[in-house]
C-alpha cells in the first residue's frame, strides 16, 4: 500500500509512509508536492493536513488534479484545512474571540528562510465543490479518530479550546475524496 503524507512538516508517520514537504526534515522522501515521485494510478492514500490553505485558491484545482492522477481508482485524497464555517459560528455566537482564530486562519509558518501564510479558507460547500469539479466521485467528511494516522497529532485534530479533544469543538474541516474508476 502506498500512503503519502503531503506537507508533513516535522511529523514522521513512520516507514510505511512517504513524507513530502517543502521544509528541511531528515525523514522527507521528497520536497515537491507538485511533482509527486509516483506513477499515475499507483497511490492508495494521499493525506494533506492543513496544506491547501497555503496556496491561492486558483492554484488548488490544478494541484488537486495532479494529486488525483497519482491515486489508484478507489484511492483516497484526505484533506484537512481550517473550517471557516465552524470558526465563524463560534465567533458570531460570542463563544470565542477573533484572537482565538488568528493562528488557524493565517497559518504563519517558517519554510526554509521564508515565512509563509495561509492564502485562503474553505467551508464544506466550497471545498467539496472544488473536489467534485476536478473529477472526484465521492466527497465526505472523515473522523481523525478512525484513520490509520490517528495517533499522530496534527492540525486535523485542532480544537477550541486548544487540545480539548473530548469536550472542545473541532475547527478543522476534514474532507476526503475518492477517485472513481473501479
Amino acid at each position: 500500500m502506498i500512503k503519502v503524507n503531503l506537507g508533513c512538516g516535522w511529523r514522521n508517520f513512520g516507514k510505511d509512509w512517504y513524507h513530502i514537504d517543502g521544509g528541511d526534515y531528515e525523514h522527507l522522501d521528497s520536497k515537491d508536492i507538485f511533482n509527486l515521485p509516483f506513477e499515475d494510478n499507483s497511490v492508495d492514500l494521499i493525506y494533506a493536513s492543513h496544506v491547501i490553505a497555503y496556496f491561492p485558491r486558483n492554484v488548488i484545482p490544478d494541484l488537486l488534479k495532479i494529486w488525483k492522477s497519482k491515486l489508484k481508482p478507489g484511492g483516497i485524497l484526505r484533506l484537512g484545512t481550517p473550517d471557516f464555517s465552524v470558526m465563524n459560528t463560534l465567533y458570531e455566537s460570542g463563544q470565542c474571540s477573533l484572537d482565538s482564530f488568528l493562528g488557524p486562519l493565517y497559518g504563519r509558518m517558517t519554510m526554509d528562510t521564508d515565512i509563509i501564510y495561509h492564502k485562503t479558507v474553505y467551508d464544506y460547500n466550497s471545498l467539496s465543490k472544488i473536489l467534485y469539479n476536478v473529477g472526484f466521485e465521492t466527497v465526505e467528511s472523515w473522523n481523525w479518530r478512525e484513520t490509520e494516522h490517528a495517533e499522530h497529532d496534527d492540525h486535523s485534530q485542532a480544537y477550541i479550546p486548544h487540545m480539548d479533544k473530548d469536550n472542545g469543538t473541532l475547527i478543522s474541516l476534514n474532507l476526503q475524496a475518492i477517485k472513481g474508476g473501479l
